[in-house]
């Protein structure tokens, strides 16, 4: 599958800029898969207006892979009928990704699966190439980008990703199937890397930035690179966002980057940066940056317990949970930035989505 096999009006969408949530793993009090709540995200994020949803990534817990739980593919199951829903009710554009990861044969294996239940493309984490050379991860990449087009990403290292230099991200955006790359390395000067990279690649218009930065959500998405590589002077943005920041208060989200789009901060710089900030306290909150992130997934699913979307904050690792003091940094957050949650709009839908 290339990407030019992506409806157009669906990778039109992706290359102006959406809201991608990150999907979360709903689990009941004994642990298995509640297949009522996880609809019931699918149609959360759907309604929000989200540009897409992906799925069976680090936020839906890598373990999902695992011989004990075998979730991988029902989980990509759900979501799939998720769409098929939407895109029948509705006949909006949206992406559907699926995360891949793992050495090659399996990543392979996950990336036909991932095209058989009509994925466009899928998030390609390369974390578990921990002392391998680039010309070894991008032999890998491309490998999978002959199944399916494919979005980089660039995992931060304190939840288990690697150093991933500027050359490395010259080559992999010269791969003809890579249509975007998350950016999510938590990094300013990672973060350049990236859009330098692409910069140089030759497929500097081809290849879509989303930030995937959670402590620097609206900064990179105001910011603007000009970079001059071989006499031209090469214009990027990154103009949306595939976050796990973004699987809670999404509508609010999908407001914001309208915002954005509209020109709403572009004389409002310190209203911006003010707003900036307040995103960036909540997110120390929910991924539980005080405790080096041991919280970020129990964190997100606490906020969707409180709404009412989730029943549990259990996780497949029995030993994640919120960390001592996680709680009430939600409870301040809460109190502090009302106008960031999406409460009321979860309130007025959740029954139906719980049908």
């Amino acid at each position: 599958m290339k990407y030019t096999d992506i409806p157009e009006d669906i990778l039109e969408s992706f290359r102006n800029g959406v809201v991608i949530p990150a999907l979360p793993l709903a689990l009941d009090k004994n642990g298995i898969l509640d297949v009522r709540r996880q609809r019931a995200l699918m149609r959360y994020y759907l309604d929000t207006g989200a540009g897409g949803v992906a799925v069976a990534v680090h936020t839906t817990q890598f373990e999902i892979r695992l011989p004990e739980y075998k979730l991988y593919e029902p989980v990509l199951q759900i979501a799939k009928e998720e769409f098929d829903r939407f895109t029948e009710e509705t006949g909006k554009p949206v992406i559907r990704i699926a995360g891949v990861i793992g050495k090659t044969d399996q990543a392979l294996e996950e990336a036909q699966l991932a095209r058989a239940k009509g994925y466009h493309a899928v998030l390609l984490g390369v974390a578990v190439f921990k002392e391998a050379s680039n010309e070894e991860i991008l032999k890998h990449c491309k490998a999978v980008a002959k199944i399916i087009p494919v979005v980089g990403f660039y995992l931060q290292p304190a939840v288990g990703g690697r150093r991933l230099d500027v050359d490395f991200w010259r080559e992999f955006a010269k791969i003809k199937n890579v249509i975007a790359i998350k950016m999510a390395p938590f990094n300013r000067y990672y973060t350049f890397d990236v859009v330098r990279g692409v910069a140089e690649s030759g497929r500097a218009d081809e290849i879509s930035l989303y930030t995937g930065n959670d402590d620097n959500i609206l900064v990179d998405l105001l910011s603007k690179y000009k970079i001059e590589y071989n006499g031209e002077l090469i214009t990027k943005k990154i103009v949306g966002g595939l976050l796990g920041h973004w699987a809670v208060w999404t509508r609010t989200a999908v407001l914001l980057l309208n915002d954005i789009k509209k020109g709403v901060f572009d004389n409002k710089l310190s209203d911006a940066l003010i707003l900036a900030n307040q995103i960036t306290d909540c997110n120390a909150a929910f991924f539980d940056v005080a405790n080096n992130f041991d919280g970020c997934i129990t964190g997100i699913h606490e906020v969707l317990r409180r709404q009412g979307l989730l029943e549990e904050i259990r996780t497949l690792n029995k030993d994640e949970k919120l960390s001592p003091g996680q709680k009430e940094e939600i409870d301040r957050i809460y109190a502090s930035y009302p106008h960031l949650n999406d409460d009321q709009f979860v309130k007025e839908n959740l029954s139906r989505w719980l049908a």
